[in-house]
């Protein structure tokens, strides 16, 4: 049995994987990465999940992903690595794989490509969870996958002990309390994670667990006072901080191809991240050096970088009220155009 004092809580940093110069995961920089959010207070790692570009590798690139976080990390905080592969069989041979590396739980996607009813997606969970050597967690991301609906998740979660939690990345904090609603009172073991930085503050507050949060691979140290400052109950504080994360998740997401926003947030926080998978045209790349710039600045305004050559024009941090409901209205605006809300 799943015991609650094992529970999935806090922010599960979705690890970015560092590249050298000739394409390979530089496993030197991953391992310095990887001590640097240990040391800034994240809850825990996730490695393989969409911002660490998991179909961009191959199965055993991203098993020797998860090896190297899992010897780097020496146990001092669970780690939650993606498991999705393109089938059944060969996600439960990853499952088989980092249940013998004494990872805490895998997270898995629904099936991708094809877009599946809700009586498919329940079956293909149900398979894994009755199989799995390890905890699952269910992973939903309609933009990407087919979608899990709020009665195939309670019903995986009431015949299917292995399946321990959620992470949901819609940012759709009502759909959030339904599923919470429909699972807690039969699985109160059961973890409900967003992956939806813009709105980790309402989510903690209607009954989340914690989050998966790309932000928290650059400012770790904003995430985690979020997190801290809302399970505290110091909600003016942490109403504060997410504005702040607004700003920056908004920059990061919507300014590049998604994850090149978080890749150079990185490189401003000192490390080596190379060139990602995914070829960038000449314009893009340009673009690209333009956000740097931009990061640069909002990162300085916190004392975490130096200001690019030039200084920057207005501090990141003087962001007024009209200015914060304007990135919120732009947020869900976009949120509204994919069909997540």
């Amino acid at each position: 049995m799943t015991m609650n004092d094992n529970k999935l809580r806090g922010i599960f940093t979705p690890n970015l994987v560092p590249m050298d110069s000739q394409g390979r995961i530089n496993e030197a920089e991953l391992r310095r990465y990887v001590d640097w959010l240990i040391e800034r207070g994240v809850n825990g790692l996730y490695p393989n999940g969409s911002t660490g570009e998991f179909t961009r590798f191959t199965p055993e690139e991203r098993r020797r992903i998860v090896e190297v976080i899992a010897d780097q990390t020496r146990g001092r905080v669970p780690i939650l690595a993606g498991a999705a592969e393109a089938n059944v069989k060969e996600t439960l041979s990853a499952c088989e794989f980092y249940a013998d590396l004494g990872i805490r739980a895998v997270a898995i996607v629904a099936p991708f490509y094809y877009k599946l009813s809700p009586a498919s997606v329940y079956a293909y969970f149900k398979e894994i969870g009755d199989n799995t050597p390890i905890d699952v967690t269910l992973y939903n991301i309609p933009m990407f996958a087919s979608p899990i609906d709020v009665p195939t998740i309670q019903r995986l979660s009431e015949e299917c002990e292995r399946i321990v939690a959620i992470k949901d990345s819609t940012g759709d904090v009502v759909n959030m309390i339904r599923m919470i609603q429909a699972v807690r009172p039969n699985r109160p073991d059961f973890s409900f994670l967003t992956g939806w930085d813009a709105a980790l503050m309402p989510m903690l507050l209607i009954g989340a667990d914690g989050g998966t949060n790309a932000s928290s691979g650059v400012v770790p140290e904003i995430t985690r006072k979020l997190y801290d400052l809302t399970m505290a109950g110091r909600l003016d504080e942490a109403r504060a901080v997410q504005y702040d994360l607004v700003t920056l998740f908004d920059t990061m997401i919507y300014s590049a191809e998604f994850p090149e926003g978080f890749r150079s947030a990185v490189e401003l926080r000192g490390f080596q991240m190379g060139v990602g998978r995914q070829p960038l045209s000449s314009e893009q790349q340009t673009d690209l050096k333009a956000l740097s710039d931009v990061l640069q600045c909002m990162l300085a305004g916190h004392g975490f970088t130096d200001q690019p050559v030039g200084g920057c024009p207005v501090s990141s941090s003087d962001v007024d009220a009209g200015e914060v409901t304007e990135i919120v209205s732009n947020v869900v605006a976009e949120l509204k155009r994919r069909g997540l809300m």
